[in-house]
């Protein structure tokens, strides 16, 4: 279609009268509130605790009660409530620490921000511990209770009751909070035929945190341990979050289905004829920084990739009759567990016969979800001189946005400063980077500006890029690891992991002398957390490898009944 040019005195006229029209409309969008005088006042009677106490304060807004506040706050959730957070360090029982107007804050940025109304509050206060580390620092964090790191949910944090008030941040108003509520002990799981609890204290974790540190482990047996006493059985090792019980084995008839964590099926074909009969292993690894180690050394997390390899899994196969043989191990697991397992077998090569790690954590940090921290300036926008693209971080399967890494980032620092959040950003930090000056992780970005910090990601490629480990070291690695890899992941995964093992499936179909005979599947339009196979899958998998590759003179028939 085309339009003719207006006279400059039509154009002045219409100029002038679009700035009549829109101009007060602008000006109120872009007003910014004045710094509020409202403070929240929160505090911890004596018949709480008689002793000073550091942690971290969480206050939730909600403008509804269909939940306490505390579940109400999750980045991913379109419905997210309000929170704010600040740090405390030795607040004395009655003394009140002061939310204010500079207070960080997810979704709004303060709480002058809060449109005047009534809601319903809660605060929660995270415990901190003092650890004196074996490398001379000390830091204040939040050790895991037995829940896998919720700040929401972890026994011994003090609350308050969700309370409704009125709230406005135009008045110099006081709200007073108490925390008079303490988050209750969790029960300890029984053992059952099929399931073991364990646990040991681990000496290098101890002597690294200058204090007592534990692994956790459950083992299900396969069927017919007991009765067959002379049998040796290969370990399948289930990477993945923290797993407090494992429930289904047998099955709860009485379950609803969402309620059934293992499948009426693989409980099945675990104790049907035919099914290789073998040790399953789930790592209980939570730590004062995440529910879980990824199951690697770092100089923050610790050593738990050798606590792991050198004194958990020789402790459970020599207590359940294990075969004790990199030939007779496996590894599966899916999202931080697809990472662990890859990373495990990338790791400890000689340890293990096959990773199968369904939607792995990003594999390749040129694609850390979609940021690529080694080339892009900064990981909240997209390299530009003149515009501010968001980077993403989470869509569904039409690719629809979630929330970006901004946002994401903002939450975390709501939850926890100096990497003490307890989610997933902060988990990768605390794991991949060096120790910063203060003795917590070296940030990878400015959590403000998200400026990335490129001596850091430096510092990651060498230590935790598996993509770049692999091919920095094939001529070493590549003759251990041949065959043993196998990714799934859905080519729509809620986080992009899907990019990075583009990246990695470029270089396995390259790799020569020797090549890496890797397999790759991927899901049409799926999401996080695709796999092209089910339990069962992994297990006899890993019995057809045993039979390939086991050394002459192997115990090949004592497990296989």
């Amino acid at each position: 279609m085309r339009t003719h040019a207006a006279s400059p005195a039509a154009l002045l006229v219409v100029s002038i009268a679009l700035a009549t029209m829109v101009a007060p409309a602008a000006l109120a969008a872009d007003a910014t509130p004045p710094p509020s005088r409202l403070r929240f006042a929160v505090s911890v009677p004596a018949a709480r605790s008689t002793q000073p106490l550091d942690g971290r304060i969480i206050l939730v807004v909600s403008n509804n009660n269909e939940r306490e506040p505390r579940f109400q706050n999750d980045v991913y959730d379109p419905r997210t409530q309000l929170s704010f957070g600040i740090d405390i360090a030795q607040l004395a029982p009655g003394a009140a620490a002061i939310i204010d107007d500079s207070a960080i804050g997810y979704p709004l940025e303060r709480i002058g921000l809060i449109p005047p109304g009534e809601y319903w509050v809660q605060a929660v206060l995270h415990k901190y511990e003092t650890f004196r580390r074996a490398d001379g620092h000390t830091v204040k964090l939040p050790m895991d209770r037995g829940e896998g790191q919720h700040w929401n949910r972890a026994p011994g944090n003090l609350l308050s009751s969700p309370t409704r008030v009125r709230v406005d941040p135009r008045s110099d108003d006081v709200i007073r909070i108490s925390l008079d509520a303490e988050i209750p002990p969790l029960p300890e799981p029984a053992d059952t035929k099929y399931v073991k609890y364990v646990r040991i204290q681990s000496e290098r974790l101890t002597k690294f945190w200058g204090r007592p540190m534990h692994l956790g482990a459950i083992v299900v047996l396969p069927e017919g341990f007991d009765e067959h006493p002379d049998a040796r059985y290969p370990l399948m090792v289930n990477h993945g979050h923290f797993t407090r019980e494992f429930r289904g084995f047998p099955p709860d008839p009485a379950a609803p289905p969402g309620r059934r964590p293992v499948s009426t099926q693989f409980f099945r074909e675990w104790t049907g004829p035919g099914f290789p009969r073998m040790i399953m292993l789930l790592i209980q690894h939570a730590n004062p920084y995440y529910d879980d180690s990824y199951a690697v050394n770092s100089a923050n997390v610790g050593p738990y990739g050798d606590a792991i390899n050198e004194e958990l899994i020789p402790y459970i196969e020599k207590r359940f009759r294990g075969i004790g043989q990199g030939y007779a191990r496996g590894l599966f697991g899916g999202s931080t567990g697809g990472w662990e397992a890859l990373a495990s077998q990338i790791f400890y090569p000689d340890n293990y016969n096959g990773a199968w790690g369904a939607c792995p954590d990003s594999v390749d940090f040129r694609q850390y979800e979609a940021i690529n921290i080694y080339d892009e300036k900064n990981a909240f926008y997209i390299n530009s001189d003149w515009k501010k693209t968001p980077h993403p971080n989470g869509r569904n399967h039409l690719g629809h946005l979630q929330a970006t890494v901004e946002e994401d980032v903002r939450w975390e620092q709501v939850l926890g400063t100096k990497t003490r959040s307890g989610e997933q950003w902060a988990a990768w930090e605390a794991v991949y980077s060096p120790v910063g000056a203060d003795g917590y992780p070296a940030p990878i970005w400015d959590p403000v500006t998200g400026a990335i910090d490129h001596a850091v990601a430096a510092y990651w490629r060498e230590h935790y890029d598996l993509r770049h480990i692999l091919q920095r070291d094939w001529a070493t690695l590549g003759p251990k690891v041949r065959g043993k890899i196998h990714i799934d992941i859905g080519d729509m995964d809620t986080w992009y992991l899907n990019n990075a093992v583009y990246l990695m499936e470029d270089f396995l179909e390259k790799a020569t002398n020797p090549a890496a005979d890797a397999v790759v599947e991927y899901g049409d339009r799926a999401v996080h957390c695709w796999s092209g196979h089910d339990q069962a899958y992994w297990f006899r998998s890993l019995e057809k490898r045993i039979l390939e590759t086991a050394p002459k003179g192997a115990d090949l028939t004592s497990w296989r009944y």
